[in-house]
């Protein structure tokens, strides 16, 4: 549930004893167990695919239904990529050693599988020390406890697979969390090729864009496509959609943009993007605008690239004021789900500054008291002689 940035764990546990959640999903008497299972609503996410694309395209028409965007809005638009950031925490080796031996322990408990030690104990402590040694730069000690860590981890790898041999359906459930765990294991903080960063979330990707503040993001790349001019609502979110793999920006700029010509129903005139997009795959490239461009760029075109940069304050209130900055949702499917819907929440917003604004309008027409002008006044003859007839010295 996006709209109160929770995880379906949490949505499911707060289902239970909150009245709201209830009614508004259609009960009418109070339930005191869940009626699903966690993961069925990871599967309807799986369900819906690209389904989601029209609530975007209604949101869309709902603006232009109440005049917050224009179709001549649509030709000229802004293309630029983000990093939509996953709920983990910061992938050090001693908590994704950490949470490797939890996550094998709660599993095998699971499945009734009795292990011969759960080292939950020693392995917290060993995380705990492994970050106040590095903390304290006493790097020696840091890896002894990262060594612990690694060693704790093995056994507990083995010990699972020895007891669930032969014991099909076992083996097949726990096929993939061994294998995370091995590879979290085996993997080193600097080697080369790919690496996981989360063992309950495999698809995470490491994803630098070159931020001071942030040199290496945890995620997945989100592309972002907003109108150029300023509509009489503001900017619109006119597509989004999560980018797993971190390909490169320029080779998605060609089905971004037949993605959302296919979404408003309107052709695309002209294409603004960043340096990141040079080298692009379109089919037009003389219709795409690069920032710094110099050939070509005269009149309103130059001014439209001036404006390209609007785009930043439209992603930082989609991470800010909707869920962009942080996803909740569960795999690949989580991801691109909550692209879409923090577009579609960001419009609506716009949507409803927009009404709130007409709606201040028309209060302030009709509780605004009713001016009496008072009787004009003419000098005659040294009199002032009003224009009601009276004369007065």
């Amino acid at each position: 549930m996006t709209g109160f940035a929770l995880s379906d764990e949490q949505v499911c546990e707060r289902w239970v004893y909150d009245p709201y959640f209830q009614y508004f999903s259609g009960e009418e008497f109070f339930q005191h167990a869940f009626p699903h299972e966690r993961s069925d609503l990871s599967h309807w996410r799986s369900r819906l695919g690209d389904k989601l694309e029209l609530l975007l395209a209604e949101s869309l028409r709902i603006a232009h239904q109440a005049g917050a965007l224009r179709t001549s809005d649509l030709a000229r638009v802004t293309v630029d990529t983000t990093v939509q950031p996953k709920a983990i925490t910061f992938p050090t080796d001693a908590k994704l050693l950490h949470a490797a031996i939890k996550g094998l322990n709660r599993l095998a408990n699971r499945h009734s599988v009795r292990l011969r030690q759960s080292y939950l104990r020693i392995a917290k402590r060993a995380a705990m020390m492994a970050g106040r040694y590095a903390h304290a730069k006493q790097f020696k000690r840091h890896r002894r406890e990262l060594r612990l860590l690694r060693a704790r981890l093995g056994r507990i790898i083995r010990d699972i697979s020895r007891k669930i041999a032969g014991k099909a359906e076992i083996e097949a459930a726990l096929q993939w969390p061994l294998a995370r765990a091995s590879q979290i294991r085996s993997q080193q903080q600097r080697q080369r090729g790919w690496k996981l960063y989360s063992f309950h979330a495999p698809e995470v990707e490491c994803i630098g864009k070159g931020k001071a503040s942030a040199p290496y993001e945890f995620g997945v790349k989100a592309s972002i496509v907003t109108t150029n001019a300023r509509a009489p609502g503001g900017q619109f979110v006119l597509h989004a959609k999560a980018l797993p793999g971190n390909p490169y920006d320029g080779h998605t700029l060609g089905a971004v943009i037949a993605a959302t010509e296919r979404l408003t129903g309107r052709a695309i005139e002209r294409v603004y993007v960043d340096k990141g997009y040079r080298g692009h795959d379109t089919k037009s490239p003389r219709r795409v605008f690069i920032s710094g461009q110099k050939r070509g760029v005269f009149g309103v075109i130059k001014r439209e690239l001036r404006r390209r940069s609007a785009i930043e304050a439209v992603i930082g209130h989609m991470k800010n004021d909707g869920h962009l900055g942080r996803c909740h949702l569960k795999g690949r499917p989580g991801d691109a789900a909550n692209a879409i819907l923090s577009a579609v929440g960001y419009n609506l917003r716009r949507v409803l500054a927009r009404l709130k604004i007409l709606l201040h309008l028309i209060l302030a027409a009709l509780l605004r008291p009713a001016r009496v002008h008072p009787p004009s006044k003419r000098l005659l003859n040294g009199r002032l002689i009003s224009v009601l007839g009276r004369v007065r010295d």
